[in-house]
Order: structure tokens, then sequence, then C-alpha cells
């Protein structure tokens, strides 16, 4: 009677769970449909078209798929490829489910921090009659649909074409969507694990500040991969039959990602035996991973594990004892005024600790490096031609190529000063009136933000600039008049960038990827693109013209020094002059 009793009511309790889970859902569902029933009629067109767009990309993703897999399949195209067509396509299914799994456990991981830590209604949920496991359950599956259907949009239409163009058996096509989700939701459960082992460690926000950093930067270096191939991958083999062995080497036997597209072809192929076995073990990995994961998440959740940070080390008390004595020791800056020396602690400060902003700050530093390799692959000699050109033009050009390399410490310069200088007001957000109300006078203010942006910006090209020299054997005197040129160009950059950022100062952002000046700060950036050669150039320019008249070389040097100092100190200056009245408005319009 008592084991009846048990039975029963672990039923109830299993579908008391799957009740409130579907409830939560469709609570989900009707939050979504009311959104887009009171959305402008714009915006439902808009929306309306683009799951028709998204729906004829899958059409026509499951066509192109189908004629290319069929194409492959014709005698004439395997003799031009010469390699074996049919192992490349038995690995597709491999490929496909493993990117599955792959992307789903890492884009999980950051939806689950964001739902589970600082989305804002866990404690209205669990103060609901609705079971703890079914929010936790809910709240997984709200994780992993989106990018479910994402992977979905092109896995399924592919490895539909696949099983049509090479008539595979019927039983493929609805494993392929079984399988599908219960990888998903395996890769799910981990990620949630993963969540809670890291919350243990960081807090919730730090954690997807760190988060979004390494974000930027894998999808930065990601995008500049191409250009690095080029330069450095000439002598890499990339035929079909390496990448065929390649593809044919990674479909192993003996990992277990690899079982699930192994058995849909062997189903496919109707070899029953080998694949039931390689789909059953799949079906059986997955769920269990999916169970463990969900329980263990789940426990570590609610019971507060996860949110107790361990604290490694007590924090030295030197470090209170250092901070009066940190002023003394940052050289001539300690000569500027204290309100100019306070803004520039806290902004640091706050460049240094946000890593969200910080992310935006390394980008110029990665693209520098890429670039100077790229620069330092080539020979740095003017183009021979024909050896038809005058002596004074070939003298001349050489000139002219030495300081060219210079460029790349102003183009990272520039980069770097788009953010610090473009954007140095509108970083204080919803917090300058702190500043707005505190006794600092305009100039103060100005001086401020304008070395904020200048120092780093200088520092980043000096050190651009070493390594260049060194690397192109310059000498002391042209590595000195080139970093003159670099420090009055950079001054006169920040000025305008940063006169363009008070005109569009924008603090109501709350996400700092979205505190842009808007049309003034692209106009800054554009000018500044106009103004950086015309500056550098005339610095660069009267030597070559003294090569080509024939006068000391260090007449060209005076002259470059005058007429390139006047310029960028010219828009240093002026333009911050202009917009000094501006700046007492800001935060009261």
């Amino acid at each position: 009677m008592n084991m009846r009793s048990n039975s029963s009511s672990m039923r109830a309790a299993h579908a008391g769970i799957l009740s409130s889970v579907w409830k939560l859902l469709r609570l989900r569902l009707r939050i979504t449909y009311n959104s887009f029933r009171h959305a402008k009629l714009r915006n439902k067109i808009g929306m309306i078209f683009l799951w028709l767009l998204l729906l004829g990309f899958a059409y026509s993703l499951f066509l192109l798929s189908r004629w290319l897999l069929g194409l492959v399949h014709s005698p004439e195209f395997a003799r031009y490829a010469g390699v074996d067509l049919q192992g490349i396509l038995a690995t597709i299914p491999t490929v496909t489910l493993t990117a599955l799994f792959v992307g789903t456990l890492l884009t999980s991981f950051g939806v689950l921090l964001q739902a589970l830590y600082l989305s804002g209604d866990m404690d209205f949920l669990l103060a609901t009659p609705i079971p703890i496991r079914a929010v936790f359950i809910a709240k997984l599956l709200q994780a992993v649909l989106p990018n479910f259907a994402l992977f979905s949009l092109f896995g399924i239409p592919m490895l539909f074409g696949l099983g049509i163009s090479n008539s595979y058996h019927v039983s493929y096509y609805p494993l392929v969507i079984l399988l599908m989700i219960f990888l998903a939701l395996a890769a799910a459960g981990l990620s949630s694990l993963l969540v809670m082992g890291v919350v243990r460690i960081l807090p919730p926000r730090r954690a997807a500040e760190i988060l979004g950093f390494i974000g930027a930067m894998f999808g930065f270096a990601c995008s500049q991969i191409g250009n690095l191939a080029s330069s450095f991958g000439r002598n890499m083999d990339f035929s079909g039959t390496r990448i065929a062995g390649l593809l044919a080497l990674s479909n192993t036997g003996w990992l277990p990602l690899n079982w699930a597209g192994q058995g849909l072809v062997a189903l496919g192929e109707s070899r029953w035996l080998s694949g039931i076995l390689l789909v059953g073990a799949t079906l059986g990995f997955a769920a269990i991973t999916f169970w463990f994961a969900l329980v263990t998440a789940q426990r570590l959740y609610y019971s507060g594990w996860a949110g107790m940070q361990v604290v490694a080390r007590k924090k030295s008390k030197r470090a209170s004892r250092r901070a009066p004595g940190t002023a003394t020791r940052i050289g001539l800056l300690r000569l500027l005024p204290k309100p100019v020396m306070a803004i520039l602690q806290k902004d640091f400060l706050t460049l240094r600790r946000d890593l969200r902003s910080l992310s935006q700050l390394i980008s110029p530093l990665i693209f520098g490096v890429i670039y100077t390799l790229l620069l330092f692959r080539g020979s740095g000699d003017p183009p021979a031609g024909r050896g038809e050109a005058p002596d004074w033009f070939t003298t001349s050009f050489r000139v002219v190529l030495t300081y060219s390399s210079v460029g790349m410490s102003l183009f990272v310069g520039w980069m770097l000063l788009s953010r610090l200088a473009g954007m140095g007001f509108s970083q204080e957000g919803k917090n300058y009136w702190m500043l707005k109300v505190s006794p600092i006078r305009v100039i103060h203010l100005m001086a401020s933000k304008f070395l904020v942006a200048y120092l780093p910006t200088l520092g980043l090209a000096f050190v651009f600039l070493t390594v260049i020299s060194i690397m192109q054997g310059l000498s002391i005197l042209e590595f000195i008049y080139s970093f003159i040129a670099i420090v009055m160009c950079l001054a006169g950059m920040a000025g305008m960038l940063l006169s363009f950022g008070v005109a569009g100062a924008n603090f109501t952002w709350d996400d700092p990827r979205k505190m842009n000046s808007g049309a003034m700060g692209c106009f800054g950036q554009i000018l500044t693109i106009i103004y950086l050669p015309l500056s550098f150039g005339l610095f660069i320019a009267p030597l070559g013209l003294a090569q080509f008249l024939e006068f000391p070389l260090i007449y060209g040097y005076l002259a470059g020094l005058v007429l390139g100092s006047t310029f960028a100190a010219g828009f240093a200056i002026i333009p911050l002059w202009l917009v000094r009245r501006r700046v007492e408005r800001l935060g009261t319009e």
C-alpha cells in the first residue's frame, strides 16, 4: 500500500513539474504575443517580413544543399575533384551535430547567467506556488530555444538535403530532429553547471563583464584571421585531399560526440545494428547528462552554494598604506591642479574596472599588432619599377617612405582616441550630475578629459613607434622627429574628437556599447580621417621637398616642425575653445 502511494505521489510530482514548466513557457509565449500585438504597425510588418525571410532562407538552403550534394554524386565531378567525396559527405552529420553541441554549450552560458542571476524575476518566480525544479527547467529551456532555433535554421536543411541526395531511409529524418534536441539539452545542462562553478568564484555581474570581454576579443580576432592567413599562410596546403584527410581524421569512432552523426549515416544506409547502437548510446548519454546536470545545478543554485564567493586570501593591509603615497610617484602629473588630478584618477580607475569598456580599448592594440606584423612582412623598400624614375624622385620617395611606417602608430592612436576622446563625456552616463554639482571649473573638466584620452594613446603610440623604429633601424634623429610628429598629431586629433564628443554627449545609455555620440561622433571621426594625413603630411612633405631642391635636410626638419606643429596645435585648441560654453550646459538640456 505504501509503495502504491509513493509511486502515485511521484507520478503526481512529475506531472506537476511538467504542467508547471508548460505553464511558464506558455506565459512567456503569451508575453511575446502581447508584445507583438501591441507593437506599432511598422514593427509588425517588419517582424513578419523577417520571419518570412528566415523561412525562405531555410528553404533556399535546403534546395541549395540538395543540388550541391546531387552534383557531388556525379562521376564527372568526382573525377574532376580527385578526392573521396563519399568520405567527406559521411562526415557532414558528425560535423553539424558536433557544432550544434559545442555552440549550444558556449552560447547558453551567457544566456543562463543572465536568466538565473541578472534577470531580476527569480525572486518573483520562487514566491509563486510552482515547484522550484519547474522554474529551473523553464529557465533552461528559455535559454536553449533561441540558440537551438538558430542552429536548426542551418543544420536541418543541410542534413535533410544530404538525406534526400543519398536516398537515406525514412527513419533518418525524425532522428535528425530528435538527436539535435537531445544534444542541445545536454549541452545546456552542462552549461548550467559551468555557470554554477563560475558564480561560485566570481560575482554574476563581473562574470558577465568578463564573458562580454572574451566574446568581443574572440569576435575581433576571428575578423582578422583572413588578413593573417593571406599573409602567413601562403605556403600552407589547403587542397581538397588534405581537407578530406582532416575530416576523416576528426570522424573517429572513439569520440562520443561523433556517435550521433555516424549512427545517422548508418541508419540512413540501412545498417541497422551499428546505427541503432550508436544512436541509442547517444540518446542515452545525452539524457543522463541532462538529468545529472539539471539535478546538480538546481541543488547548487537553490542551496546558495553557487552564490557564495570563495575568498582565497585576505586583503593586504599594506595596500591601504600605499594609497596616500601614490600621488607622489606619478611624476609630472602631480603638478596638475587637484580637480584635474582627481578626475584623471577616477576615469582611469573606471576604465580599468569595467571590462566591457576595456574590451573596446584593447581592440586598437590587437589591430596594431596584426597590421604591424603585416607591415614587417613587406620589404619596406620602394617598388623597383622599370628604373626610369629620376634620382631626385627616388631619393625623396625613400625619405618619405622611411617615415610612412610611423603612420601605424597614428592609426592605432586614432582608434583609441575615437573611444577615449569621442566618448570622454558620454562615459559618465547618468552619473554626470555628480560632476555637474561639484566645484570644478570648465577648463579643469575639459583638461582632465583631454588628458584621460591623450596620455594612454600617446603611451601606446610610443610603444609602437619604438618597436617599428628598432625593426626598421631608424636613426636617433629620425626617431625623435617621428615622436614629435606623433605628439602633435595626436594632440590635434584629441582636441577634435573631444569637441565633437561634447557636442553629441549622451548620458542616457545603459550599455557601454551604446554610448556613442550619434551623428556628431561619426562626423568627428570622418573629419579626423581627413585631418590625420594632412597633419602628418605637413611633417613629412618638407623632407622630400628639401631633397628635391637639394637643400640641407635640416631645413626640411625645421619647416616640418613649424608647419606641422602649428597646424596640429590649432586643431588641439580651437575646437575645444568653441565648445567650452556647451560644456556648461551639459546635463541641463
